[in-house]
């Protein structure tokens, strides 16, 4: 493999990714979550960094040659690649939500967005209604013709369909056959109580990754009596994210604060009920404390697809544990066999935690056997071939 790198500014990542990217276009992208930020300053910073990636792609891109970008950070480089090398297949993935025509409308300079994605073949998305709300778009925009899954553009068709990513289930199915690693998710269990059911988020410190909400609902969950301290835990594994934005540093100082008061209120010396972790875990550490779970908490208030939860169900091969799953995540979609939540409705999260703790065997194991069934046949590798196939690139020969 060889790798071209795109070298960025210390400006550049304050201008472009930290700003127009992360404070622009990821809020507004899920629902304006938080209240997107727009500054002329950051919108022209984005438009010379989406150049510069196009310039590099069309230099070392061969004749003829397929490119396929990926994501909310490189929005405008489809056109601009197009303009420079018009011999390309051009791919475009949007890995997050794509926000419905009021959202979007409130962009400014929405049209050359639009229009960046338009310099692709093939737009990919999560699920079918982010395609459609982007193929509206250039009807109430561009004053385009859409029709079923395409749209007639400077004298090509450009096609946009749903393409749900997912993962590497032999990767995630081999590391929970590890012996090491099922030690360590013994060793765990045996450290956080023994015989206390283990609940476990995994998160980016995002905000719209439901962490608050989640927990406030185990909050209320421990101040009810419906689950106490000597019998229930919850490890929060939050990953650092974004730790120069303003939003991200009053985000980590709300959720440990709540932590800490959880905490204070409800646990005892040498035992709480909540145990947060604020760093980056290793992949085995991780498929662990999967493996160690009772129960899985992926509860975000909007999220494209949401990985974690398809990891999970991946490494529980022995077919138990229970997965709540928020209805905003494109994930919710294949695993309707989760404990589907609305994770801004605090009752239905702790309806749907109870459920979990207290499901027979039975039932645990047939929802995870057909959400296992799901996953499997529809593994990473699997994603990529359909979207190259629906992009039309050649299949490689056995072997290549």
């Amino acid at each position: 493999m060889h790798l071209r790198p795109v070298s960025l500014s210390a400006e550049d990542v304050d201008l472009y990714y930290e700003g127009q990217s992360n404070g622009t276009i990821w809020p507004l992208f899920h629902d304006a979550v938080e209240q997107p930020t727009h500054r002329r300053d950051w919108r022209e910073a984005y438009e010379s960094v989406n150049r510069r990636f196009a310039e590099a792609a069309a230099e070392v891109a061969a004749p003829g040659a397929t490119v396929w970008v990926h994501d909310y950070q490189l929005l405008r480089v489809p056109a601009m690649l197009r303009e420079l090398r018009p011999d390309l297949r051009i791919g475009f993935f949007l890995h997050i939500p794509f926000p419905p025509i009021e959202l979007f409308m409130q962009l400014p300079r929405r049209a050359e967005l639009l229009r960046g994605l338009l310099g692709a073949d093939l737009v990919g998305f999560q699920r079918p209604l982010a395609a459609q709300n982007f193929l509206q778009l250039t009807g109430r925009l561009l004053d385009l013709k859409p029709e079923d899954d395409r749209v007639e553009y400077d004298g090509r068709t450009v096609v946009a369909r749903a393409f749900p990513i997912s993962i590497d289930v032999a990767e995630i199915e081999n590391f929970a056959s590890d012996p090491a690693v099922l030690a360590e998710a013994e060793r765990l269990r045996d450290e956080l109580g023994g015989s206390r059911r283990l609940l476990l988020g995994v998160d980016r410190l995002d905000y719209t990754k439901g962490i608050e909400q989640r927990l406030e609902a185990y909050g209320e969950l421990l101040a009810d009596g419906a689950v106490s301290n000597d019998d229930v835990v919850l490890v929060q594994v939050a990953t650092p994210s974004r730790l120069r934005v303003a939003e991200y540093q009053q985000l980590r100082e709300r959720v440990e604060r709540e932590v800490g008061r959880i905490n204070g209120e409800f646990g005892d010396v040498g035992r709480v009920p909540v145990h947060y972790l604020f760093q980056s875990r290793g992949r085995a550490d991780l498929i662990a404390l999967y493996l160690a779970a009772d129960v899985m908490l992926v509860t975000p208030l909007r999220d494209g697809m949401n990985l974690v939860a398809k990891e999970y169900v991946a490494a529980r091969q022995d077919e138990r544990g229970a997965l709540v799953l928020s209805e905003f995540t494109g994930a919710a979609a294949e695993l309707d066999d989760a404990y589907l939540v609305n994770p801004y409705d605090t009752e239905d999260i702790k309806r749907a935690v109870t459920r979990a703790l207290t499901a027979g065997a039975d039932e645990l194991g047939d929802r995870m056997r057909r959400m296992r069934a799901q996953v499997c046949a529809y593994d990473i590798d699997r994603w990529a071939q359909d979207f190259l196939d629906a992009l039309g690139v050649p299949a490689e020969p056995d072997g290549a």
